[in-house]
């Protein structure tokens, strides 16, 4: 592809990205708290903290799932995650099993706020519009009917 198409190519993308703030542009004061209550988390003295309600604006939205797959590689995802998220230095993100869950409001938290060995956090980078255009990316990556299985005993 002649750079001047790959340019063309890349712009209705980085209109996408620029008009969902996907440089993180509010103040922490602004920002609600991106986080969720899972079931496996104890709150202390049975009192939970506050959190707000996340929700994937874009969910089932084709042209915000190519937007992420351009995202997924322009933030070099794709460096450790492996072309297509299917696995490199860091585990698949197309074979249907997580490690820390796999409901969009899981895969938000991973992404924005990172996980311990390896996962760093991209809210501050990216904020919550850009994290969920990715969630809306891998989301829509089709699982493979033959799935890995764990070697762990259930």
């Amino acid at each position: 592809m002649k750079s001047g198409h790959k340019l063309a190519a890349a712009l209705p993308i980085l209109a996408l990205l620029a008009t969902t703030s996907y440089v993180r542009s509010e103040t922490p004061a602004e920002a609600p708290l991106p986080a969720i209550q899972p079931p496996s988390h104890i709150a202390a003295g049975h009192s939970t903290p506050p959190a707000g309600v996340l929700t994937n604006p874009y969910k089932g939205d084709a042209d915000t799932a190519a937007a992420g797959a351009e995202a997924f590689a322009s933030m070099n995802c794709d460096g450790c995650h492996g072309g297509g998220a299917t696995g490199f230095a860091a585990p698949s993100l197309a074979d249907g099993r997580w490690r820390y869950g796999d409901s969009e409001e899981e895969i938000f938290q991973s992404i924005y706020y990172g996980r311990p060995k390896g996962m760093p956090a991209f809210g501050g980078v990216m904020g919550a519009d850009g994290t969920w255009i990715l969630v809306t990316y891998l989301k829509s990556l089709p699982v493979p009917d033959n799935k890995t299985q764990s070697w762990e005993t259930p």
